[in-house]
């Protein structure tokens, strides 16, 4: 049975995971180093880890399995998903895949250099949009359909 695992440390898709899971009867982890309202909904469990660098990401990664989906911006958390056999979704609906992590993991390194080399860059996403949060709707549906068929 498919597990959702949510990378919840500053994640804006939490509901819209949770409409998604009901729907589907799936359980959801939201998985943080604290600041967690608690969930009385009986498929979510808040999972609160040591504070500590990655430590949510190291608890999703240790428990990941095939067939199961995490929600996250963290780009080497994606990398363990996949590589653990489960499926990895941005925010925004977009997809990390077999094809295309490593070209993410390479970008990701490239900007943390660029970063580092120009102390005046201020590089900053785009505001997270509804457009973005529809993406994320039907990106999640989609991967829960793909993971009930695999």
């Amino acid at each position: 049975m498919t597990i959702i695992y949510i990378d919840a440390d500053a994640c804006p898709v939490k509901a819209e995971t949770l409409r998604v899971a009901d729907r589907h009867k799936l359980q959801v982890y939201i998985v943080s180093n604290g600041g967690m309202r608690p969930n009385p909904h009986p498929l979510v469990d808040i999972v609160v880890v040591d504070d500590g660098p990655d430590a949510a990401d190291l608890w999703i990664a240790d428990r990941i399995t095939r067939g199961d989906i995490c929600v996250t911006a963290d780009i080497p958390l994606a990398a363990k998903c996949l590589e653990a056999g489960g499926r990895a979704l941005r925010h925004n609906g977009d997809a990390f895949t077999r094809a295309n992590i490593g070209n993410q993991l390479a970008m990701r390194d490239l900007m943390n250099d660029v970063r580092a080399a120009d102390p005046f860059h201020q590089g900053r996403g785009k505001p997270f949009s509804r457009a973005d949060r529809s993406a994320f709707l039907n990106a999640l549906e989609r991967e829960v359909q793909a993971a009930k068929r695999a």
